[in-house]
């Protein structure tokens, strides 16, 4: 065994040449290295473009453009009864004897809302009508004796002291019968105000009317809400407040989802010293029957429309509380841009810093992007395809 290797190593250092297996062994290796070093690194060049770099996304490109979007105040607010009516007593020491509403009941104007009894009344009216009519008799007979005593005057018959007294008997008897007249239409008054009618249509928002019980003149006994109507009594910021004007349009949002239209009826006199901020007060003539006083709900004041650059809402990035964009620069790589946002409008976003119109962002995808990425750019699908993926 010995003499082989030795005769084997003999025959390499004489001619120079490796045994036969080792030299293609040696061989490959060389090819490999040559290959990755030449043709693999071409290839990734070719496959990467200039940049060196394979593209990390398909994107689209889009423009920032200029629109028309609504300026809107967005507040905060109570709602309330436009008006709400207070009905109570208006004759004391009466028993009511039926209450015919409850809380929630609608109601329209004159409406029996409650009666007290009327007995007492009626037999005070039946009283005052016979002194009104004995006060009438009374006036008659002073009448007679005093246009007698003026036909006899000229004569003498009667002294100037009897026609005297005669003449001031008739405009007694004629003052008594005015004041029983009135007493009669108090207590007539009085037994139409047994009956508690409703001042206006409306919603009975309060009752406190127990049959039963006994009335004292000014006691409440309901609340009304004239006429339905409710009021949306939003809080602006004092710096806000010179934009706000009268007939301006609202819309309000309901707890059920949807929304209400409103309009502005009036602006606060006062800005409220703890909070800055002013009442305005916005009528809802069809309020839905979900609402009720006392809800606190949000809403936006319609101020009008102005120019503003925007983007679609798939360009912008939310990350870590700040808003960006991936603007497309030269060799196929794409830029974090840091904006700022102001107004939404459907799928359009306001870029009010940070970006000029003509500046080419990234449309979509910008969750899978970072600062430096290579992308391809391709064109933007038709109106109504998607996006190439």
């Amino acid at each position: 065994m010995k003499s082989v290797l030795s005769h084997r190593s003999l025959r390499f250092a004489l001619t120079g040449r490796r045994p036969a297996p080792f030299a293609a062994i040696l061989a490959t290796v060389v090819g490999a290295l040559w290959f990755g070093s030449t043709v693999l690194p071409g290839q990734a060049a070719e496959r990467s473009g200039k940049g060196g770099q394979r593209p990390a996304l398909t994107v689209e490109a889009v423009q920032p453009e200029l629109r028309e979007l609504p300026l809107r105040i967005a507040t905060n607010g109570n709602l309330a009864a436009w008006q709400e009516a207070v009905v109570g007593a208006e004759v004391g020491g009466l028993r009511l004897t039926e209450v015919r509403v409850d809380v929630g009941d609608r109601v329209r104007r004159g409406a029996l809302l409650a009666a007290f009894s009327a007995d007492t009344v009626q037999a005070d009216l039946a009283l005052q009508r016979a002194a009104l009519a004995e006060a009438e008799a009374a006036l008659a007979e002073a009448r007679a004796n005093a246009e007698r005593a003026r036909q006899v005057q000229p004569s003498g018959a009667l002294s100037a002291q009897q026609v005297g007294q005669l003449l001031t008997a008739e405009a007694t008897a004629k003052a008594r019968v005015d004041a029983a007249r009135a007493q009669l239409q108090s207590q007539e008054l009085r037994l139409r105000h047994t009956r508690v009618e409703a001042p206006d249509d409306g919603i009975v928002s309060a009752r406190t009317a127990t049959v039963g019980a006994v009335a004292v003149p000014g006691q409440e006994l309901f609340r009304l809400i004239r006429q339905g109507r409710l009021e949306w009594r939003a809080e602006v910021p004092a710096a806000q407040l010179h934009r706000v004007r009268a007939g301006q349009s609202v819309r309000i949002a309901t707890p059920a989802g949807d929304s209400v239209e409103g309009r502005v009826r009036m602006v606060g006199p006062t800005v409220d010293t703890g909070s800055r901020t002013a009442l305005v007060y916005v009528d809802l003539r069809s309020a839905p029957t979900q609402l009720r006083p006392g809800m606190f709900l949000r809403g936006e004041i319609d101020l009008g429309a102005s120019r503003a650059l925007t983007l679609p809402q798939s360009a912008v990035l939310l990350r870590e509380g700040f808003t960006y964009v991936y603007r497309l620069v030269e060799g196929g790589r794409v830029e974090q841009v840091k904006v700022e946002t102001g107004r939404r409008e459907g799928d359009r976003v306001e870029v009010v810093r940070g970006l000029q119109e003509g500046m080419p962002v990234v449309r979509s995808g910008v969750a899978f992007l970072a600062d430096g990425d290579a992308v391809r750019v391709v064109e933007s699908a038709p109106a109504g395809k998607g996006s190439p993926r």
